[in-house]
């Protein structure tokens, strides 16, 4: 259980950490150079939103096969777009704040101005968002696990668990092995969100 446990948050904490990566980078893009970067970035980002994100991971792990690799790609992807236009909000909110056109009138390069003064004043919803994202990812891995596209016999992973109890029929038989699984699930996914909600009321008291 433990194992399985392990297993089902590093898919959780690579896919959140993978997702806002990407997701920032091309959201601090979109959001600072404007014009037809933001049009194509905002676009793809509209794309990705528009499919639910379980059906969006269903179809990435059908065409790339069934595997933890697999698993940690299609959650990767869907955490990019909530990422995108969190990140781009926030540097279109700091972007014309007197400190950066500070900065920019001594001829700083546009690339100093994004990592040293803007990426660092959106770094706290970020935070809040990636602890938030990661108990959304713990139960889309594990949504995919029970559905059998995710981590393959015999690799322990929780969502893994509860489709071998259920296709084993041991539902009735021995409830314990739907039980703890389920129930680490549960807790997991709670742990992060109340960790992410408590984040949010320190990096952000002005919200309470």
């Amino acid at each position: 259980m433990w194992h399985g446990l392990g297993i089902s948050l590093l898919v959780s904490l690579v896919s959140v950490g993978a997702g806002l990566i990407v997701g920032a980078v091309l959201g601090l893009v979109a959001g600072y150079f404007r014009g037809f970067l933001e049009i194509a970035i905002g676009t793809l980002a509209d794309i990705l939103l528009a499919f639910p994100s379980i059906l969006l991971a269903i179809g990435v792990v059908t065409v790339t096969g069934p595997s933890l690799q697999s698993v940690i790609i299609a959650v990767s992807l869907v955490q990019i777009p909530i990422y995108i236009r969190l990140t781009r909000s926030m540097v279109l909110s700091l972007r014309e704040q007197e400190f950066v056109l500070a900065v920019k009138a001594l001829g700083a390069s546009d690339l100093r101005i994004i990592f040293r003064h803007i990426l660092p004043g959106s770094l706290a919803p970020l935070v809040v968002q990636a602890t938030l994202s990661t108990g959304t990812a713990t139960l889309e891995a594990a949504g995919l696990g029970f559905l059998g596209l995710g981590a393959q016999p015999p690799v322990p992973e929780l969502g893994t668990m509860l489709s071998d109890a259920f296709k084993g029929g041991y539902a009735l038989s021995s409830p314990w092995t739907i039980l703890f699984p389920g129930l680490l699930i549960t807790l997991t996914v709670l742990g992060f969100n109340l960790l992410g909600d408590g984040l949010r009321d320190v990096l952000d008291p002005r919200g309470n």
